[in-house]
């Protein structure tokens, strides 16, 4: 007879056991989970290696096909599948056609090709509207002849073709061709492809040959009166309100305390009032230039406004590097290089319309100028939708001493200058009214 503790306790070593069980189940399951991923982590990395090396043999045979060579086998492929399915013979030879026409074109792609090209544009730096002319100087650098070929040349956003004639070891080609610079711009020109391919733009093989060549084609500018630009007209540098020991603007004079230096103590007026004086002055500084172009491209009305306030930026900073006062140029892309005109000029060449890069204007020129040298002139430009708060809120980053001027861009607008709490503000809405601004600022 069973008792009432070993019905217990049957049911608890039952349990027990199937508890167990399940255990070693999970921890079984555990080992082949992580085997499994061991595995995985072994087979993997030789798998890739090897997709890796079939795909570099692959890739150059993929590469020829065009993507209306890829639609053509798409349609060659469905065409047999309903052929084959549903027996109509005409999808049997619409597919067959268009297979041949693929097998047929890969005729054209065979062909050496041994060039040696040269690439050059006349002049490499023009003003936007001038005339640029490129050449393209093509030579059989090979020991055997080379048959006709189409080469093709990227100029800026479009394509140049020409058409190369068979060519004679030592045979040169030459090919001349005009750059729009109807827009201020880095045209890049290049590099040059050697292309072979059928007439129907199925398959396509290219070669690349020499180097891209860029040209800048720069703002219109105008020439303004020397130290205008940076509104400077002191030779030693500006005089500010701090006070120092020694310097050339003299302030006023002041008893002498321990440490004082002797060579600045006034003698006459130390022994008029039996006390030792010395003299104390204003400090002064050399002139450092700091411009804030925002080229963000809700701040202008149209595109041509905004190609003004490149002008308008370019042609004051022509003039003060010529002048030679230290300045910087920061627009929201970052700092332009304006160690000679020409490195500036480049430079305001690739500035382009951005969106709100940062969040305010004057977040933009705290972040732009925080690693500059402390400016003693500040200029900011900006388009007609540009806020006088926006303007502002820039002028509090710097200090009482510094001169602040803001150039409002308003295509078509009446020139003026106004003045805002301190703030000289001029309105421009014309190139040709710049020197006349710049030079009533400035007297």
């Amino acid at each position: 007879m069973t008792t009432t503790t070993e019905k217990t306790k049957r049911p608890r070593a039952a349990a027990n056991v199937r508890a167990s069980a399940t255990a070693r189940a999970a921890g079984v399951g555990r080992g082949a989970r992580s085997v499994a991923g061991a595995a995985g982590r072994v087979i993997r990395p030789p798998a890739a290696k090897l997709w890796s090396k079939v795909w570099t043999r692959v890739a150059p045979v993929v590469g020829v096909v065009t993507p209306t060579g890829w639609l053509v086998l798409l349609f060659a492929v469905v065409s047999l599948v309903l052929s084959a399915v549903f027996g109509w013979q005409e999808f049997t030879y619409l597919g067959t056609v268009l297979l041949a026409a693929v097998v047929l074109s890969a005729a054209f792609l065979f062909g050496r090709a041994s060039y040696g090209v040269f690439v050059e544009l006349n002049p490499r730096r023009v003003v936007v509207g001038d005339r640029a002319m490129g050449r393209m100087l093509v030579t059989n650098v090979g020991a055997r002849p080379l048959s006709g070929t189409r080469m093709e040349l990227p100029v800026g956003k479009g394509i140049a073709e020409f058409q190369l004639p068979a060519m004679k070891p030592k045979d040169e080609h030459e090919e001349l061709f005009a750059v729009p610079t109807n827009k201020r711009a880095v045209i890049v020109a290049g590099p040059a492809e050697s292309v072979r391919g059928d007439q129907l733009g199925i398959l396509r093989r290219s070669l690349k040959w020499a180097d891209a060549v860029d040209l800048f084609v720069h703002p219109r500018t105008v020439r303004l009166l020397p130290t205008a630009a940076g509104l400077v007209r002191d030779l030693e540098g500006q005089v500010s309100k701090t006070i120092t020991n020694n310097d050339i603007a003299f302030h006023a004079l002041r008893p002498y305390v321990p440490g004082d230096d002797r060579r600045y103590v006034h003698w006459r007026t130390s022994a008029r009032i039996g006390q030792l004086m010395v003299r104390q002055f204003n400090e002064t500084r050399r002139s450092q230039l700091t411009m804030i172009h925002t080229s963000r491209e809700d701040l202008y009305a149209s595109e041509e406004e905004f190609e003004l306030a490149i002008s308008v930026t370019a042609s004051i900073a022509a003039q003060v590097i010529r002048d030679g006062v230290q300045m910087n140029i920061v627009s929201e892309r970052g700092v332009w290089r304006t160690q000679s005109v020409t490195s500036m000029l480049d430079s305001s060449s690739r500035v382009e319309p951005v969106g709100k890069v940062y969040p305010t204007v004057r977040e933009f020129a705290r972040e732009l100028t925080k690693r500059l040298p402390a400016p003693s002139v500040v200029m900011m430009i900006g388009g007609s939708k540009m806020t006088t708060l926006e303007y502002r809120s820039v002028e509090t980053l710097f200090g009482q001493d510094t001169s602040q001027v803001a150039f409002h861009v308003e295509l078509g607008a009446q020139p003026r200058i106004s003045s805002v709490a301190g703030l000289t503000v001029i309105t421009i809405g014309d190139l040709d009214d710049l020197n006349r601004l710049v030079r009533g600022v400035s007297s």
